[in-house]
This record gives structure tokens, sequence and C-alpha cells, in this order.
């Protein structure tokens, strides 16, 4: 009989320290927001076609759709036309280089593998005020690729992925700039 009396005791104090735990944690999270920091009359984004000079054809459409799509994905911003956004998002793909990263000895040192490197210089503008956010800032993405069969294809693949990555890199500094600073 004893024991099942301790045993109540020592569950009612478990119970009672989890939810002094419980509250405790509560009370600390009541200063976070779940919202942007971003202000709501700037939360309107353009994203023109980014100019390509490089040789690698594509580039610049590829690197903006997947622009748009992860500010879609994010959340914060809505898309709209040049002429209706609050901000825009200027992108120049300066840099696309494909280098050998592994050879095939048994075809005399051809590369079986490739680094694919993409650099992308961006400016974010505030359109009502013409202030220039971010100028120019650079941004670098890189994979690798095989050359197994088409390598055209491969190396397509290797620019989506590419993409991909640069996309989440401005994305994120567009989504985390001070603007009210």
């Amino acid at each position: 009989m004893k024991t099942s009396v301790v045993n109540r005791l020592v569950l009612s104090a478990s119970r009672v320290s989890c939810l002094a735990t419980l509250s405790l944690l509560l009370a600390g999270c009541a200063g976070y927001r779940w919202t942007s920091s971003v202000p709501e009359e700037l939360r309107t984004v353009a994203v023109p076609v980014f100019e390509n000079r490089t040789s690698s054809a594509e580039l610049g459409p590829t690197v903006s759709r997947y622009v748009l799509r992860e500010f879609q994905r994010e959340g914060t911003f809505s898309i709209r036309r040049t002429g209706d956004s609050a901000l825009e998002v200027q992108g120049v793909i300066v840099k696309a280089s494909r280098d050998p990263a592994a050879f095939n000895r048994g075809y005399g040192s051809r590369a079986s593998e490739y680094r694919y490197t993409v650099a992308a210089e961006v400016s974010l503008i505030n359109k009502d005020t013409g202030k220039v956010l971010l100028n120019n800032r650079r941004y670098v993405a890189e994979t690798t690729f095989l050359t197994r069969g088409d390598q055209l294809t491969m190396q397509r693949d290797a620019a989506d992925r590419i993409a991909q990555e640069l996309a989440r890199q401005i994305v994120d500094d567009v989504t985390a700039f001070p603007y009210g600073k």
C-alpha cells in the first residue's frame, strides 16, 4: 500500500514538473512573432529575366524561373509585373564555367565528371523610392555532373540544380534584408 501512495506522489510530481516546464517554454516564446519582418507595403516583387553574359544558353531564363518559384514557395512576397511591384530583383549571370573534376583513364584521360560553377550579380531595387537596397551582390553555386550518356542533358540538369541553389540564396537575402533599419 505504501508503494502505491509513493507511486502516485511521484506521478503527481512529474506532472507538475511537466506543466511547469511547458509554462516556461510558452512564456519564453511569448515575444516571438510568426510574421515576416518585411513591411506590408514592400511585399510585392518582380523578377525580370536575368541577363546572361555567358556562353551557356538559357541560364538567364532558368535562374529567373527558379527565383520566381522560390519566392512562391517562401510565401512572403506576391509576384507582380515590373510596373506593379514595390521591389524588383535584377540579375546578371556573369560566370558559367565547366571544369574537369575526374578523369576516365580508359579513354585517354577524358573527363568523366565536371564541376559546373555559375555566378550571378543581383540588385534589389525599391521601385517606389528608386533606392538600390542590394547592389550587385554576388551569388555563386556549383555542382558536379557525370559525362555518361548525353553530356548536354547532364549539363542542363546540373544547371537546374545550380539555379535552385542560386534562387534559395537570393530569396533568403531578399526576405532577410533589414528593410526597416
